[in-house]
Order: structure tokens, then C-alpha cells, then sequence
């Protein structure tokens, strides 16, 4: 156990050298920087500098406000950010600041000169982050464990620096933790039917409304979205389709049908805790053409579908006779390479590219539907598939249930706020590192996270609490 003497030089120097991965650790020098109210350091002529971060411990998509105080005034400070990954990796981001009159700093007021970004942004050090300088090659920041927090060691630093500069002088410091899973909620593993997922439920003994969480053709079983949607109230089913051990076949090949997808419906439907009547999906990328595709079969009755960056049909076809997927090879066709050997899949989405019997009967969308767009998006053509959606429906006279968000300097990785977007991410190791374009522009992609979360909420509120 460590000692309420340790120093923050102390507990930064231990993040920086992984020594302290651990989150019973980590929950040991929150609780302990919190009993301090934040680490001081002495002075003769002034009261310690004190950082503050209001709540310390809050949900993912909450916003927390954050302070300093007893500083000399018109002075220049970085606020720095530090914290690991599921897997270990350091991201870190900084802002530069110059200190009031009454020697005050204060995020959610103050503009930023310099660092990670510039102006008033009150997130700004969460969606700000970005690899340590020497981090491996395109990470990617995605919670995977979700009965622990991300740990933030934030820091006040004298003049304007950037973390790397090991000579700046630390004035105070404090952590933060950042949940995606609300105290109360239940995780639970579905193995049911040969169906794969995890649900999640909110407290309490519902029953709920509920989402189908669908992602992309990366694979595997992606929960954290679900876990904050019971965080907000609602069942929650995350579902895999594709490189999860528990699935049949190649890994690599999507082998499930759409009778799959429909009795992974019937399963959330029929729990015990799930009100039957007010179920919608929720899907990213490739996981749009499934909702899409499941909202239009027979004997599924939705609420409401959320689209985000994803087609209406598909190169691969999702089932054959064998039950396996075909690769088409207008995948490889219709990749675009940048100078750098960066891959853009946008073209492959194109509607005129896509399998013509692939193609969602999207006339039959029956549920009110938001699709949201990232303008900058690089990997899915996803501005001419709002176009065909918006006018398919339009046509079916059923333009009142379409509702777009679109996003400018957006990429395609829309997800909940606060969260740091990455424009390119390695996507395959064999035959060799393939480096995968997302899109997005930090700002204005934070900027569509926060507003897009929150009309995502009060668009299941209006169609699922009704």
C-alpha cells in the first residue's frame, strides 16, 4: 500500500514505467489524491498550488470541470493529461494556459494558446489524447475492460511545455476516473442459440427498453457503447458476427446468416427484463448494412434505428448456400492508397459498387431512422448513402421517418464523447502492416461526438420511452 507521503513526482514517474498498470493500484492513489483534495506543494508566500477535477469519478460522457488555483497571476502553465490504455500504451495530451489575475485557471472558461488544442475547450485533455511520442504504430483507444475505469493522472506544470520536457517544474496534480459502465449495471455473457454478445441491464428490475449494438468488420465482440447505453438506462445486447473464437468457422469470413442476427433480436426481445415492444439497433460501419438489413425482415418489429458512417449493401456476400461469406474482389479492386500507403475502403461503399442483391430494400423501413455522417469520413461512402437513404424514402413516401446529422471535418469513427478519435489505425499485420484511413479532424470531430451523443439519447428517449 502506498504511504499519503508518496509524492505525484513519484506516482507519474511509476505510470510512465508501467509500473503500475493495475487498477487496484490505480483505485488506491485515486482514493488517496482525492483524500488530499489534490496534491499541494508548500510555499512560504502563497497557498500551495491546487489542481481540482470536478467530479473525480464520473461516466465517459460526463463532462468534469477542471481548476487551478493559488498560482501567481498572468503566468503561463500546461495542463497535462496522462493515462494507459487497456493494453498498456501511454496517451497523453497538454494544453498551454496563461493564469488570471486572481491566479486562477479555468478549463471550462479559458482558452488554450497552444498544446493539444486551442481555444475554450473544457474536454479538451480527454479527446485530445494522442500516443506517447515512440508509441507503437497506429493505436487505436478502445476500452476493452469494462469493470474498470480509464485512470487519468492529471498535472499542473510550470510555463508552457510539453509533457516530454522532463525538466519543466510540476506544481500540483490530481486523477480522475472515466467509466463506461454506471455503478448497478449488469454484464452478462449470451452464448444462446449459437448466438454471441454480452448484454447489458441497468439497475434495478426493468424491464427496459432496448438496443441491438452492432459494429464494424474489424470483428470482434466491441461492449463499450452497450455498457454506457445501460449506464443511461437501457438493456443493451453488443453482438459479434465476426473474429470472435466462439463463432463458427474462419475468423476471418463473416459465417452467420441473417437468421443469426434475427435470433439475437428474438433473444433480447424475449428477456425476461426487456420490454418487447420498444427495441431499436444501433450500428457503426458495416454494422449499419446489418441493422438495415435485419430491420426489413420479416417478424422484426423496431422502435427506432441509429446508422453511423456505414452502407446500405455490401462487396461480401453475407451468406452463401454452404453457410460461409464470399470475398468479392472488388474489395481489393476499389481500395484507394494514399502516398503513404495509407488504404482508404471508402469507394468500395459506393452504392454503384456495392453487390446489386445486396442491396437493403430500404422502401420497407418501417421505424423512424437517424443516420449520422461524418463528412471528412475516409472509409465509407457514407454522404452518397445518406443521399440514396434520404431519397429511397422520400420516394416510399416516408420522409418524415428519415433524420440526418451531418458532420463536417467528422471522420468515421463517430463514438461517445470525450473520447479521442484516431484518422488512420493499423488494420492487418499479414501479409504485411496495412494502416487503415478514418478520418477526422480533432476539433470539429470532438465537436460531432458531443452533439451526436446527445441526440442520440433523446432520439431512443422519444421513440423508446414513449
Amino acid at each position: 500500500m502506498f504511504r499519503v507521503s508518496v509524492s505525484v513526482t513519484t506516482v507519474r514517474q511509476l505510470i510512465e514505467t508501467k509500473i503500475i498498470p493495475c487498477i487496484g493500484v490505480h483505485r488506491n492513489l485515486a482514493c488517496l489524491l482525492r483524500s488530499m483534495g489534490g496534491v499541494r506543494w508548500k510555499s512560504s508566500l502563497r497557498p500551495a498550488p491546487l489542481l481540482t477535477a470536478t467530479p473525480v469519478r464520473a461516466l465517459i460522457d460526463e463532462q468534469i470541470s477542471i481548476k487551478g488555483r493559488f498560482l501567481p497571476p498572468q503566468c503561463p502553465v500546461t495542463v497535462c493529461a496522462q493515462m494507459h490504455s487497456d493494453h498498456g500504451d501511454l496517451w497523453e495530451a497538454f494544453a498551454h494556459y496563461n493564469t488570471n489575475a486572481d491566479g486562477t485557471v479555468n478549463l471550462t472558461r479559458d482558452r488554450s494558446v497552444g498544446g493539444s488544442y486551442l481555444g475554450c475547450e473544457p474536454m479538451g485533455l480527454f479527446w485530445g489524447l494522442q500516443p506517447a511520442p515512440g508509441s507503437r504504430e497506429g493505436l487505436r483507444l478502445r476500452k476493452e475492460n469494462l469493470e474498470t475505469p480509464y485512470v487519468m493522472l492529471m498535472s499542473l506544470l510550470e510555463g508552457h511545455v510539453s509533457p516530454s520536457e522532463r525538466q519543466s517544474t510540476e506544481l500540483a496534480a490530481i486523477t480522475t476516473e472515466r467509466w463506461y459502465m454506471a455503478p448497478g449495471v449488469r454484464r452478462t455473457e449470451i452464448r444462446q442459440d449459437g448466438v454471441v454478445g454480452t448484454l447489458f441491464l441497468p439497475p434495478g428490475p426493468g424491464p427496459f427498453p432496448a438496443m441491438l449494438d452492432l459494429w464494424g468488420i474489424g470483428g470482434g465482440l466491441v461492449e463499450y457503447r452497450s455498457a454506457l447505453l445501460a449506464s443511461r438506462g437501457y438493456a443493451s445486447f453488443s453482438l459479434a458476427y465476426l473474429g470472435h473464437k466462439d463463432l463458427p468457422g474462419p475468423q476471418t469470413c463473416i459465417n452467420v446468416g441473417d437468421s443469426y442476427f434475427k435470433s439475437a433480436y428474438h433473444i433480447l426481445q424475449d428477456h425476461r427484463q426487456v420490454c418487447a415492444d420498444r427495441i431499436g439497433i444501433i450500428g457503426t460501419s458495416f454494422g449499419v448494412y446489418l441493422s438495415l438489413r435485419l430491420a426489413t425482415q420479416a417478424g422484426v418489429k423496431l422502435s427506432c434505428l441509429i446508422c453511423i458512417n456505414g452502407p446500405v449493401g455490401s462487396t461480401v456476400k453475407l451468406y452463401d448456400a454452404d453457410g460461409r461469406s464470399e470475398s468479392s474482389e472488388s474489395d481489393q479492386k476499389h481500395m484507394v492508397y494514399d502516398d503513404q500507403g495509407h488504404v482508404s475502403f471508402k469507394h468500395i461503399s459506393l452504392p454503384a459498387n456495392i453487390i446489386p442483391e445486396t442491396k437493403v430494400k430500404l422502401e420497407h423501413i418501417a421505424c423512424p431512422l437517424m443516420y449520422i455522417l461524418g463528412e471528412d469520413d475516409q472509409s465509407t461512402a457514407s454522404m452518397e448513402t445518406a443521399n440514396l437513404i434520404e431519397e429511397t424514402l422520400r420516394d416510399a413516401g416516408k420522409s418524415q421517418l428519415f433524420t440526418l446529422l451531418s458532420y463536417p471535418g467528422a471522420g468515421h469513427l463517430i463514438e461517445p464523447p470525450y473520447t479521442p478519435n484516431s484518422r488512420l489505425s493499423l488494420w492487418s499485420f499479414k501479409p504485411k502492416k496495412l494502416f487503415t484511413l478514418w478520418g477526422g479532424h480533432p476539433a470539429p470531430h470532438a465537436a460531432a461526438q458531443e452533439d451526436s451523443w446527445k441526440k442520440i439519447l433523446d432520439f431512443m428517449g422519444s421513440h423508446l420511452r414513449r
